[in-house]
């Protein structure tokens, strides 16, 4: 097998069912947990698209700077926890998670040029959660990346 097919592989080749349940039971991920970190991200893009006041098409659109972005983003963040600490789940306010979530908003909503990947976020955050799809190898290395990732900055 070549360089290229092992990439292709990778990517988009599902992995059967059984071992995919191999694969969740070795990294102790559980489909409840998945669910629950799918809600987190979700929410959080629907709080950031649903209050943002700089978006494109917008009759009153307003130029937003670097600074005022990082604040919403952070006004957003801090309304997502407060929101499932009233679920009794407790997110913490930084670390590794938050990071890599408003490193991947900065650079997929703010700071992005271009409408439609804006657009394909909650898709691509539904497919990434979604444990009844079939997986690819890839697939699991980002789900069980965030869920690492989610599972220790949250508290029940």
């Amino acid at each position: 097998m070549n360089s290229m097919e092992n990439f292709f592989n990778w990517m988009v080749k599902p992995i059967p069912s059984e071992e995919v349940d191999i694969w969740f039971n070795v990294n102790n991920m559980n489909y409840e947990k998945i669910e629950l970190y799918g809600d987190i991200f979700k929410s959080l893009n629907f709080v950031i698209t649903d209050t943002y006041l700089g978006q494109d098409g917008l009759e009153t659109k307003i130029s937003m700077s670097d600074e005022d972005n990082l604040s919403h983003f952070t006004w957003c963040w801090n309304k997502v926890i407060d929101d499932f600490k009233k679920e009794n789940i407790e997110i913490k306010h930084k670390g590794g998670h938050k990071d890599y979530l408003e490193s991947f908003f900065l650079d997929s909503f703010y700071n992005q040029k271009e409408d439609n990947i804006k657009t394909v976020i909650p898709q691509f955050i539904h497919e990434v959660f979604d444990a009844e799809k079939p997986f690819s190898k890839s697939d699991l290395d980002i789900l069980t990346e965030l869920y690492k990732l989610m599972e220790k900055n949250i508290e029940y």
